[in-house]
């Protein structure tokens, strides 16, 4: 629980320096058509840091154990060979095409967003990919049950990000946050590294250890195939919201960071610090299931609490956050934007747990074509939601298509994990959500926002306590007991 929740409040703290350079950034430069293309470059940066933080839990179990039989420090040295290899071509092509590409994902935008796109893309993609090395250093101080460097790390890493934007906004204008973001990639890498080295996992070949880059790269892509695609329902989401509307992709951007900041700090914390456990412990299909339904029991369980205060709040919260700009129905938008989110908070969480379990259990055959299945379906559902709904629409589309591809992952483990999983998972969302909606949605019928969010967090801590037996009490349990 130490460990969760130290790697939980890494992920709180990156969240929050997050927002508060979005705010900054709200602030100082408004919501118009620069700020959509900025945000539509850093919509690839997401990409490819939460799909560096699934490579985590795809190296874990082979990192752990090559711990149990002495080849670490070799194991690490291919693995950052492999990275090389991707990151230093991509660099540089990204370098040569930045205008190119910056004309790609803005799509529809005018020159001036591919123009801010362009920019920022040079620097997104190695900040990106400096993410990926320090999710590799972080991987293999886990093989050990070592997280707090880890967490550390990548904590002081985003609060130098964000101090560094602060200081250069004013001279260098919105790239300086590309720059800052850079920077963070810089410090996460370099303390897991540091203690790794001290710890003696030197960076060196054994002979008995093949570096194998080819296969190692093929092992990582293949891997990351999964939470890459479901990154990339994100990249399709913006760019149907383009079509929606100026500023769209910025309010969009904004609800999915907050969505996703709720389960990065619980199930994708909890799947981190459990996967090297279940590797040493082995893993079938009932304590597939049952690892997955308790994990996802804690984490929504504080999902249900942040949706319910955003529901009732987070207009306000946003408006007085991000400025002007996101005032009056901007921000009422915004905050309904998360709770639309919320089927896809739900779905999320489910894969950030059952995700590693892949690579613990041995069944990876099947992630490319689930991948491309995932995006294949996600095309025809946007279309039809946005031209019904809107913007609501596409995040309403987001939540199905994740639902779609996590029903698929838990299908390629076992087809009773499934059974067991969905039942479970519903069961526990319907008491969740009822006891998110009878607290908050009551308080709200009584009092006015503020305090109707504080009555509502009450009731709903009550309600949580009283249902209890019905499975949270022993969810913790199960979660205290991972080690």
């Amino acid at each position: 629980m130490r460990s969760g929740a130290l790697t939980g409040l890494s992920y709180v703290t990156l969240s929050l320096a997050a927002a508060l350079a979005g705010a900054f950034l709200a602030h100082k430069f408004g919501r118009d058509l620069r700020t959509d293309g900025f945000m539509a470059a850093y919509g690839v940066y997401l990409v490819l840091v939460l799909g560096a933080q699934a490579f985590r839990m795809v190296v874990v179990p082979d990192l752990t154990r090559a711990e149990a039989e002495g080849r670490l420090g070799a194991e690490f040295r291919a693995y950052c060979l492999a990275f090389l290899v991707v990151a230093v071509p991509a660099t540089v092509l990204t370098a040569l095409f930045a205008d190119f590409l910056g004309e790609l994902v803005t799509g529809r935008l005018p020159e001036v967003s591919a123009v801010v796109a362009s920019d920022a893309l040079p620097w997104l993609i190695p900040a990106a990919f400096l993410q990926l090395l320090a999710a590799l250093a972080a991987s293999a101080l886990a093989a050990r049950d070592s997280y707090q460097p880890a967490a550390f790390g990548f904590a002081l890493g985003g609060i130098a990000g964000l101090v560094f934007f602060l200081f250069a906004a004013d001279e260098h204008g919105i790239v300086s946050l590309a720059w800052g973001l850079t920077l963070n990639g810089v410090v996460s890498v370099a303390l897991p590294a540091v203690v790794l080295f001290a710890r003696g996992s030197r960076v060196r070949r054994q002979r008995d250890v093949p570096l194998r880059v080819g296969g190692r790269l093929w092992q990582l892509l293949y891997g990351a195939a999964l939470p890459l695609a479901s990154q990339a329902l994100y990249l399709i989401a913006l760019r149907f919201a383009a079509g929606t509307g100026a500023g769209n992709v910025t309010s969009l951007s904004y609800a999915y960071l907050l969505a996703g900041m709720f389960t990065s700090a619980t199930a994708f914390s909890l799947s981190l610090i459990s996967t090297a456990t279940l590797t040493r412990r082995g893993v079938d299909a009932d304590s597939a299931a049952e690892h997955v339904v308790h994990s996802a029991w804690v984490s929504l369980a504080l999902v249900g609490a942040a949706a319910g205060l955003v529901a009732l709040i987070g207009g306000r919260v946003v408006t007085a956050l991000l400025g002007h700009a996101y005032a009056g129905d901007v921000g009422d938008e915004l905050g309904k934007l998360v709770v639309y989110l919320s089927p896809w908070m739900v779905a999320n969480a489910a894969f950030s747990i059952t995700y590693p379990l892949l690579f613990v259990m041995h069944r990876t055959t099947l992630l490319i074509p689930l991948a491309v299945a995932g995006l294949l379906v996600d095309i025809p559902i946007s279309i039809v939601c946005r031209s019904l709904w809107g913007l609501t629409g596409v995040t309403v589309a987001l939540g199905v298509a994740m639902t779609v591809l996590v029903l698929g992952t838990m299908a390629v483990l076992s087809t009773r994990m499934l059974r067991l999983t969905v039942v479970g998972l519903a069961r526990l969302s319907l008491l969740v959500g009822a006891a998110t909606a009878l607290a908050f949605g009551g308080a709200s019928l009584v009092f006015s926002a503020i305090p109707a969010a504080a009555a509502g967090l009450a009731l709903y801590a009550l309600l949580l306590l009283g249902m209890r037996q019905l499975g949270l009490a022993q969810a913790w349990r199960y979660v205290r007991a991972l080690h």
